[in-house]
């Protein structure tokens, strides 16, 4: 990366409507409440450029981000244009902001550790498809019946997922990126 700059980084991934713009917020109020500084990344999943800020991008900030981006068909809403915008590139342009977390918001198929956010039973099919996942956290809508290689959490569960993700950002679990 640019700077050389340590930070820890969380993807949260799942489908649209799974929680994962509020487990975020919840997120970034607890790591700001600690006096970190974190930055948020959101994918525009719907396709297309982003028109404006997004309602989740605005949420992040509410909730205490120092940056909140979202980038969509090449479009970085910070905003800055050009052909297309890769991750890496992204978080080159957040070394800048002197962060000591990163969540993303999409983006599943990169090599971040993960929360993956369950809500139906045919969303299962992300577990087999995913890499490097921390956690899952699982709706009642989705019966998690099997022995995981990781913590499955209820969504009813939050004290405990919220402890165990703060925990693990704190530890050596997450993946630091230099």
């Amino acid at each position: 990366m640019a700077l050389g700059r340590f930070r820890k980084i969380l993807q949260i991934v799942g489908y649209s409507g799974s929680g994962k713009t509020t487990l975020i917020e919840k997120l970034i109020f607890q790591t700001a409440a600690q006096g970190l500084r974190v930055g948020t990344i959101k994918h525009h999943g719907h396709g297309g450029i982003p028109k404006e800020f997004s309602k989740d991008s605005v949420r992040h900030e509410q909730a205490g981000a120092c940056v909140a981006a979202v980038e969509g068909q090449g479009t970085l809403r910070l905003s800055i244009h050009q052909e297309s915008w890769t991750l890496d590139e992204m978080l080159a342009l957040y070394d800048l902001f002197n962060l000591d977390r990163i969540l993303i918001e999409g983006y599943k198929q990169e090599q971040f550790r993960k929360v993956v956010l369950l809500r139906k039973q045919e969303e299962m099919e992300l577990l087999e498809k995913l890499s490097n996942i921390s956690c899952v956290i699982h709706w009642p809508t989705c019966v998690i019946e099997k022995n995981m290689d990781y913590p499955v959490f209820s969504i009813d569960e939050e004290e405990q997922y919220i402890k165990f993700l703060m925990e693990e950002w704190r530890g050596n679990h997450g993946n630091v990126i230099v």
